[in-house]
């Protein structure tokens, strides 16, 4: 007699796969019952996929997509003269975009504009009413019906950094944007795209955000505000840019942040954001400096976190002497920590300050110092 595992066995092992999409993707074919929980799971965030034949994925994704458009969609679609077969004869199996709870507007316009090909009808050259060539106006009216689609479902996560495409949509009639959680961003967007999001997004916990100049609008200012339980930010500075316009928004914030990512790609002096105002997120529990330069970092080595459980340094590193200061007043609660800075001195206070540590990346030079930090930091599961 053959035996399957109920509903939620299946969805508990599924989500371990969450991240593996061709793995999960087999999952879809072994039977129905495993499709009816997988799909669910790899639908979630259907664009965070890792493969190499990333063509016939992009294909792939936007033929269901064509396939699941409401009838008011195919209706705007042909009526502006974009006729698309569907891939099969048959219907959806399942309404996908029901299970999507990110919208990436990055990804819909890459797939649209690098996958779907118009019909020439010798018109290849004509422009639209908007200067645009008529292939690409064309593309455009896709983009914004799938964007439309996809924002009527109930989203946690939107995506949107590209700065050359500016949806055509009116956030106020889609409910699906409710509800959203995660905001990824950047200060280029249109302030009015931050302005309508300001409107019916209230409840953001985590916002990551990319600089590309040294201003910020208004408008993305009382975004920020607007939300009551901020947990989690990360502020990333491309270009010469800058995060200190913003910062007097964040400090409504000092006391529920918990996690903190900071990024640069510029180690000149004169454009190297502070970091200074860190030290006003007293309840932080991760911490993480992708930086090329740390100019004023000493002013944080005699800054306690007494929550802080996750510290990184993937890039470069302050001074020896500032982060063994940070270490003896931080180290007691961490549990995972990871630095690529060298020197024996360094790391024995790795050994001395941070009893606790489940996982640690370091780069010891002797054998001598990794059996010291082995032998005082008991707990360490992965090194």
């Amino acid at each position: 007699m053959a035996y399957q595992l109920v509903d939620d066995c299946l969805n508990e092992i599924f989500e371990y796969l969450k991240k593996d999409k061709n793995t999960l993707h087999s999952c879809l074919l072994v039977n129905h019952h495993w499709c009816n929980v997988s799909v669910r799971i790899l639908w979630r965030d259907i664009w965070s996929y890792k493969v190499i034949d990333h063509n016939r994925v992009e294909s792939s994704i936007l033929s269901t997509l064509f396939a699941c458009l409401p009838s008011k969609s195919k209706k705007i679609l042909q009526n502006n003269k974009i006729f698309i077969s569907p891939p099969t004869s048959k219907s959806p199996l399942f309404n996908y975009p029901e299970f999507c709870k990110v919208l990436s507007i990055n990804k819909i316009h890459k797939i649209v504009l690098n996958d779907f090909k118009p019909p020439n009808n010798n018109i290849k050259h004509k422009l639209s009413n908007n200067k645009q060539p008529l292939k690409y106006s064309r593309k455009q009216i896709v983009i914004n019906e799938i964007i439309k689609m996809i924002s009527n479902q109930t989203l946690k996560k939107l995506i949107h950094n590209n700065n050359k495409y500016k949806p055509n949509i009116n956030f106020n009639y889609f409910s699906g944007l409710i509800n959203l959680s995660e905001l990824n961003c950047n200060t280029n967007l249109p302030p009015d795209f931050f302005y309508k999001l300001s409107q019916i997004c209230h409840n953001l916990q985590s916002i990551s955000i990319k600089f590309y100049n040294h201003d910020v609008s208004n408008e993305l200012k009382e975004l920020i505000i607007m939300q009551n339980n901020l947990k989690s930010l990360t502020l990333i500075a491309f270009n010469n840019s800058s995060w200190e316009n913003l910062l007097p928004t964040l400090t409504k914030y000092s006391n529920t942040i918990t996690k903190l990512h900071l990024f640069n790609d510029d180690d000149y002096d004169y454009y190297l954001p502070l970091l200074s105002f860190v030290k006003s997120f007293s309840n932080l529990q991760e911490i993480i400096f992708s930086l090329l330069n740390f100019i004023d970092f000493e002013q944080l080595q005699n800054t306690k976190f007494p929550k802080l459980k996750v510290l990184k340094f993937p890039d470069q590193h302050p001074d020896s002497e500032y982060m063994i200061k940070f270490l003896e007043n931080n180290g007691k609660n961490l549990k995972k920590f990871y630095s690529c800075q060298n020197g024996d001195t360094f790391n024995l206070s790795i050994s001395k300050f941070c009893p606790n540590l489940k996982s640690l990346f370091i780069s010891p030079e002797r054998i001598s110092i990794l059996k010291t930090i082995l032998e005082n930091c008991q707990y360490l599961e992965s090194i």
